[in-house]
């Protein structure tokens, strides 16, 4: 076999594989354009929440969370406030020792989420009964409504699992844009895309509410440092639907400098890697016993991550005409027919003049970050992290 044939091969190879991707988020897209929740009716009953917010070396961020949830216009006297301050400067914990919530001050020689909620859960009074638990992570914002929005999803919902509409409260810089573009496109594909066609919605780290025994219970199961990941397995396994609603909104803030960005991203990549290798092993069990939910959650993390599969779409189009010009055609194709995907995807507020020159940044912030020991990448990350 020549060398030519090789190449033939590993480009047709690597194209299926990305056409795949696209052709999910292409569905799923499609489908979440015809997928809104109607009004949601008035609960009948006022349910008892527990609000959980895990702080890793948190300032300011954290005193907005909780002076947000304390604004809420859901009756006091039916929810409770639990900061985990993990790793917080003293200035910080002290602020929010003057507030009305329970304030908890581990300092793990290994930190994670999941050593937080469940040290927050196992700290909690006996004499207390709630209904619901609210995960929300330092620096989210919420509105005044947000529980009592909560508390008539619940309701409507009939489900153990909400998860709440994050978006971003700050597009000051090119990966902040493109961090909310990104979120609005999972909030597109992986929620709402999902709830519409009768699949379980992705969960998001934070903006999730809990049926309190569920949590309390599966909490406890958690070891990895992706406790949001693993919760979301224990979900899909246990046959528990994940409803999604748009109109409950949490706003969070975005990563403003290339940096901060490629490190979030390269997280959530090897934390899709770990996932994969953790659960494959489930996915012959799904099929065969029809688990149409578990095998599409499987699924969602065989997919080339976007922050991979943009510079790759891109690269292959601006490579290969210069060693065969039309097999770079199809690469051409697909870069189209994927920003068609993005755009259809993305919220009519965040198409803005700026959306196209934020969706070509991909590639330069991943290059920033594979050179940035060098001159070359220096000088990237001085021109994505500017305002554009």
């Amino acid at each position: 076999m020549s060398s030519w044939e090789i190449l033939s091969y590993i480009d047709l190879g690597l194209f299926i594989v990305i056409s795949l991707t696209v052709l999910y988020m292409f569905v799923f897209t499609f489908a979440s354009r015809f997928g809104q929740h109607t009004e949601i009716p008035k609960a009948r009953k006022e349910n008892r929440f527990i609000i959980l917010i895990p702080a890793y070396k948190g300032g300011r961020n954290v005193e907005q969370t909780v002076m947000s949830v304390l604004g809420q216009t859901y009756p006091q006297r039916l929810f409770d406030i639990t900061v985990i301050a993990d790793h917080c400067d003293e200035m910080t914990n002290f602020r929010l020792a003057q507030q009305p919530v329970t304030l908890l001050t581990p300092n793990f020689k290994k930190s994670s989420r999941g050593k937080s909620l469940q040290l927050a859960i196992n700290n909690l009074p006996q004499f207390k009964l709630y209904d619901i638990v609210v995960i929300l992570n330092a620096g989210n914002v919420v509105e005044p409504e947000f529980l009592a929005q909560m508390n008539d999803a619940y309701e409507a919902a009939g489900t153990k699992a909400i998860q709440a509409h994050k978006l971003s409260q700050n597009r000051d810089t090119a990966p902040a844009r493109l961090s909310a573009i990104f979120e609005e496109i999972n909030n597109s594909i992986f929620r709402r895309g999902h709830i519409t066609l009768g699949f379980s919605s992705a969960t998001s780290g934070s903006g999730l509410a809990f049926q309190f025994d569920w949590f309390k219970k599966n909490i406890a199961e958690t070891t990895t440092n992706w406790d949001d990941k693993e919760l979301e397995m224990l979900l899909m396994r246990q046959h528990v639907y994940v409803d999604y609603f748009d109109d409950i909104l949490v706003f969070d803030e975005k990563k403003r400098l290339a940096d901060d960005f490629n490190r979030q991203q390269g997280n959530r990549v090897k934390s899709q890697f770990i996932n994969i290798l953790r659960n494959i092993h489930y996915l012959p069990g799904a099929i065969l016993s029809r688990h149409y939910d578990l095998i599409d959650k499987i699924i969602q993390w065989l997919l080339i991550p976007r922050i991979i599969l943009m510079p790759i779409i891109v690269l292959m189009g601006a490579v290969l005409p210069f060693i065969y010009f039309s097999q770079a055609l199809k690469w051409w194709a697909l870069f189209a027919f994927v920003l068609l995907v993005f755009a259809i995807a993305t919220p009519n507020y965040l198409v803005d003049d700026k959306w196209n020159r934020t969706f070509f940044m991909v590639p330069l912030i991943f290059l920033s970050s594979l050179l940035g020991r060098f001159s070359i990448g220096q000088r990237l990350k001085t021109y994505v992290n500017q305002k554009l």
